[in-house]
């Protein structure tokens, strides 16, 4: 009886150090784990969305500084070039963009040691936005709050600090590489009107100067130059009705005279006029809403929301939307202002009537090819490579700012509608829209190719 009793004792003593080994071995595997996989103390799904918050805040500061549709392009795609590259971590399945995109060199080394990766992009992200923006405090702000986040989380301070640093690293060789893209040098140099019959002329009701003139020649990402892809030349101008200029004037001119609910819903919807002005007898003022990059980037935003992708996924698809973008707008622009092709408003009032006035606001740069079907054909490519042809999505995007909701059957059918848009509110002939439309497809098509192809590897 006490011998059972003893044993029962000893098998007390056993369980307890027992208990005690695994305790002290969980203990060190909790250890290694905050240690070596730090990006793992916040879940996928909130880093990801910590990505989608910077790139909101950085859309917010590009509609408060108002900054160009193509300005605005380049910013998004260096904040998400250095995101990218902060987060792919040497993944073979996410490869780096130096040796792919022109002229970029390859990344500074990563620190030894751990890193969270996911902080690291952010902090990429944030440090070329601070450099490319003017609002800057606000995106200080945000940055505060954000690291907080990760502090909390356990992070241990070593881990922090060198996630930060590197980083700030990809950021700032991001921004050296920014600098070299014949940026600067264009900056400041005006249109001069060429004062040829059917050539663009500035529009009310600012008749402002035209918008970047000079964007052709900025160095593209994918594009082997500016003026890749050859586009039909513009209908001769030829104030005849039964001409094919004359044609397409009296189209645009009967189309917004009869404009139907549904067409003002439509056109409305893409209006994405970034700084639209607003005259009300000698008192001028404007509103600001998101760019035509910024819209599409926020549907990539949603459908990445919708296909839970991690924060290097979500990474990718902003990049690749942005190059498209960046590209697109390289390519568009340099025909615009070879072309010079008078808008709509400025042929109707001269010629056919002088009071009419298109349902959106012209923007003041040349006509051919329409811009907005450029870039939304160009990133309706990206996402359909990654989402689906045939992905039916909600588009609630521009909501906030009295545009309503979109309902479409797929990427390329909002492209066409976008396109659409422009004949719709008055301000494109639709020949200009559907070569834009084409423009962009292959845009999108050759930053897929040069960007996502394994074949085309780091020179």
């Amino acid at each position: 009886m006490e011998m059972k009793k003893h044993s029962v004792s000893i098998s007390g003593i056993q369980n307890k150090l027992i208990i005690s080994f695994l305790c002290v071995c969980i203990g060190l595997v909790v250890l290694h784990f905050c240690a070596c996989t730090p990006e793992k103390l916040r879940t996928d799904q909130e880093m990801a969305n910590d990505l989608h918050a910077a790139m909101n805040q950085l859309s917010e500061v590009i509609i408060y500084d108002i900054f160009s549709p193509p300005v605005a392009s380049r910013i998004y795609v260096y904040t998400n070039l250095a995101a990218y590259e902060a987060m792919r971590d040497d993944s073979s399945e996410y490869a780096s963009m130096a040796g792919r995109i022109h002229q970029f060199a390859a990344l500074p080394a990563k620190p030894a040691g751990e890193v969270c990766h996911p902080l690291a992009g952010l902090k990429a992200f944030l440090t070329v936005a601070r450099g490319l923006t003017f609002s800057t405090p606000y995106l200080d702000d945000f940055e505060k709050e954000l690291i907080k986040k990760y502090k909390n989380s356990g992070l241990s301070s070593a881990v922090f600090k060198r996630s930060m640093a590197y980083g700030e690293a990809v950021g700032n060789h991001v921004l050296a590489y920014s600098k070299t893209d014949n940026y600067a040098p264009t900056r400041g140099l005006r249109y001069t009107l060429k004062k040829a019959p059917g050539t663009w002329e500035p529009t009310p009701p600012a008749y402002a100067d035209a918008i970047e003139p000079n964007w052709g020649k900025i160095r593209p990402f994918t594009l082997d130059s500016a003026g890749q892809f050859s586009v039909p030349p513009p209908s001769p101008f030829n104030l005849d009705k039964n001409s094919p200029f004359g044609k397409e004037v009296s189209e645009v001119y009967q189309i917004a005279k009869n404009l139907t609910e549904e067409q003002k819903r439509i056109a409305w919807f893409w209006d994405d006029n970034a700084f639209v002005t607003e005259v009300q007898g000698h008192t001028m003022s404007a509103s600001k809403k998101l760019t035509p990059g910024g819209h599409w980037l926020a549907i990539a935003q949603k459908q990445c929301q919708a296909a839970n992708y991690p924060a290097i996924k979500v990474a990718q698809v902003n990049f690749l939307v942005a190059a498209a973008l960046f590209d697109g707008f390289i390519e568009c622009w340099k025909i615009k202002f070879e072309t010079h092709r008078i808008r709509p408003e400025t042929v109707i009032n001269a010629h056919l009537d002088k009071d009419w006035l298109p349902y959106l606001q012209t923007p003041p740069f040349p006509e051919y090819p329409s811009g907005h079907s450029t870039i939304s054909a160009a990133s309706a490519e990206v996402l359909s490579a990654f989402f689906g042809e045939n992905t039916a999505f909600v588009d609630s995007t521009e909501y906030v700012f009295g545009h309503g909701v979109g309902h479409f059957s797929s990427f390329r059918a909002a492209a066409s509608e976008a396109s659409m848009s422009r004949v719709l509110g008055g301000i494109h002939y639709r020949s200009g829209c559907d070569v834009g439309l084409t423009l962009g497809e292959k845009v999108g098509k050759n930053v897929l190719s040069k960007l996502t192809d394994p074949s085309k590897s780091n020179q």
